[in-house]
């Protein structure tokens, strides 16, 4: 993600706040809590989309980051606030992979939270060291096949999404590698490029800034077609490898029991940010696609997605350390 191309829009004027809707919102400052530490393109989201939400509502829209435990702090917080519509939560896929790491979360993540949209999609990207010798995917795999547990590959730590991603795409490809986790995929994308670890699985909007400065090379995004931010990294399905489609997401939910009306209002004023030249930039610039769904769509996605990192986990058997 190149964040010189995305913080002067975070710098940019608000719009002028348009005419209340009909349904009020709720007074007070509205907050959108981060379970990360600032600087992920989940901490940047929501500063994008809290300054399109004070515009259009007319008030305060602050971003709370409440990182710890794989998310898992941030969302406890969230699902234990007053549901009255002045806390969002704005997370990704480890919302979804949470459940199955940790066998007593202090919320249940299908029941205690709201789930209102999604707000974007950004393919993976398989990112590789230079040196290693592999410069498309059907090389790395000989590679992984002849040297079984040899080839490492870093993560942002165990259990995380982009340890997950990998380990699914080993299923896929009959592999098996050496894990190496950090503290957050930005350090594992650091040490693939110094060479110390030898690929490692981001979204696109984590490494785009990296492939284009030849820093790594990109063997595979998933998705249907070549992603407009980088349209020379193949498809996996290009690469051979059709089976592997995981993708990064990121949504809004509200802590269980706030009105349908501010659900649906909400809902509403996210779709119209999402609309904003100025957030449609920044998301293109970081490889990301703005999304709007329904509520119950999104409540839908969350569960497949449950389901499928459950069996990720156990087929792999991740465990916390």
């Amino acid at each position: 993600m190149n964040r010189r191309q995305i913080l002067p829009l975070l710098a940019a004027p608000f719009f002028l706040p348009r005419p209340a809707a009909a349904q009020a919102w709720p007074a007070g400052t509205v907050r959108i809590i981060v379970p990360f530490a600032p600087g992920s393109f989940t901490d940047i989201s929501a500063r994008l989309l809290s300054q399109e939400l004070t515009a259009q509502i007319g008030q305060s829209v602050v971003v709370e980051n409440r990182g710890g435990a794989g998310g898992t702090v941030g969302a406890t917080t969230a699902a234990r606030a007053a549901p009255d519509g002045l806390t969002l939560l704005l997370t990704d896929n480890s919302f979804a992979i949470s459940p199955s790491l940790y066998p007593s979360l202090p919320y249940d993540a299908l029941g205690d939270l709201v789930q209102v949209s999604r707000i974007a999609d950004s393919p993976s990207i398989l990112l590789v060291r230079p040196g290693l010798g592999a410069r498309d995917l059907t090389r790395l795999v000989e590679m992984a096949k002849a040297r079984p547990g040899e080839l490492s590959f870093g993560s942002g730590g165990q259990g995380s999404s982009a340890h997950l991603a990998m380990e699914l795409l080993l299923n896929v490809t009959g592999t098996r590698m050496l894990h190496v986790p950090f503290r957050g995929v930005a350090a594992a994308i650091n040490e693939v490029i110094s060479g110390r670890v030898d690929m490692a699985i981001a979204s696109l909007a984590s490494g785009v800034a990296h492939v284009r400065g030849g820093t790594l090379h990109g063997l595979g995004v998933t998705g249907e077609s070549r992603a407009a931010a980088l349209p020379q990294v193949p498809t996996f399905i290009e690469a051979g490898v059709p089976r592997y489609d995981m993708k990064y997401w990121w949504g809004v939910a509200v802590p269980k029991g706030t009105p349908d009306a501010v659900v649906r209002r909400l809902n509403a004023e996210i779709g119209t940010a999402l609309r904003s030249p100025k957030l449609v930039e920044a998301f293109a610039a970081a490889g990301a696609m703005p999304v709007h769904s329904t509520p119950a769509e999104m409540s839908a996605h969350v569960a497949r997605e449950v389901a499928l990192w459950r069996e990720v986990v156990q087929r792999a058997g991740v465990k916390l350390e």
